[in-house]
């Protein structure tokens, strides 16, 4: 009876270790899993950043990168190149937009606070686009120099794969950075169609749509590219030259766009400085209320407009 008792106790210590080793494994596992998911989902944005900083917002971020909102807008801060990630992006947007509706409602009339509120969404996001472009055209502006490279490591004997690595080494950001992050997509696996297809997709441009379908159709048919690079460099030097023209031509385009719906603004400040409280008393009815509200519109239409004129594909 005693063996017994001895045996039941014995077997009941060694069940509860094995449970208690169990659970913390459980938990450890559970815990190194969290982690490692956390890292493969920062990787977009880290490798935008250039550093791999702690985030403050990881919850936000975790939140975010479940919708669909999250999803593309971490696309779009990586193709800016800049440190701030989804959620710090998502906060300071929001920040931006009550700070200006409380300021416009208290120096012009609570009318114009929700207005100002969606002019500061709208900056934000315009603020990202402008980032992007300019990145992109950092980059189209390198491409005559990668495409020598490449022709040179391809002409030396070197696979494309090789060629991009060395590539991404030896240029400047934004090119360095972006190729670092194709030279990683091939080094898991990824084809060099996939990999240089989503460098397309995060910038795009027709010379990086151009050099892209040249590399892939090389590597595809597994021919020689010297020529058709070198033949390739001398067409973008070109492009970059007659781009950098027309953009002096347009330039004064350009600012008559931010200048026109400036002025319009300038109007309403200078009219309750001169009597105030008349924009309160005019927007306070709904007729005041529409004409400002169409004044903002055609001015919005306007430039649009102008813009619209000013675009030139080359």
């Amino acid at each position: 009876m005693d063996n017994l008792a001895l045996l039941t106790v014995g077997t009941a210590l060694v069940a509860g270790v094995l449970g208690i080793a169990g659970v913390r494994a459980y938990a450890s596992g559970r815990a190194q899993h969290r982690s490692l998911v956390d890292r493969l989902s920062d990787a977009p944005s880290l490798a935008s950043s250039g550093s791999g900083r702690a985030r403050r917002l990881a919850g936000l971020d975790r939140y975010l990168r479940t919708t669909r909102y999250g999803r593309r807008l971490e696309l779009r801060i990586a193709a800016t190149g800049l440190r701030v990630t989804a959620g710090e992006f998502t906060l300071y947007a929001a920040g931006a937009a009550a700070g200006l509706w409380l300021v416009a409602a208290a120096a012009l009339a609570p009318f114009f606070g929700p207005p100002a509120g969606v002019v500061g969404v709208w900056a934000a996001f315009s603020f990202l686009g402008r980032q992007r472009r300019k990145r992109t055209e950092r980059f189209i502006g390198q491409l005559p120099e990668l495409a020598r490279i490449l022709a040179n490591a391809t002409q030396a004997g070197l696979a494309l794969r090789t060629a991009l690595g060395m590539a991404a080494e030896e240029m400047e950001a934004p090119a360095g950075e972006e190729l670092a992050q194709v030279a990683d997509r091939l080094s898991v696996g990824h084809s060099v169609e996939e990999a240089l297809g989503e460098l397309a997709e995060r910038l795009p441009s027709r010379e990086l749509i151009v050099l892209v379908t040249t590399l892939v159709l090389s590597n595809r048919a597994g021919g020689t590219v010297v020529s058709s690079l070198r033949n390739l460099t001398v067409t973008l030097e070109e492009r970059k030259e007659t781009r950098r023209e027309v953009r002096t031509q347009l330039s004064q385009v350009t600012v008559t766009a931010y200048v026109v719906p400036l002025m319009g603004i300038g109007t309403l400040l200078l009219m309750d400085r001169i009597v105030p409280g008349s924009l309160g008393r005019m927007t306070g009815s709904w007729l005041g209320q529409t004409a400002v509200i169409a004044a903002f519109g055609l001015y919005g239409l306007g430039f649009f407009l102008i813009r619209r004129m000013s675009k030139i594909d080359i």
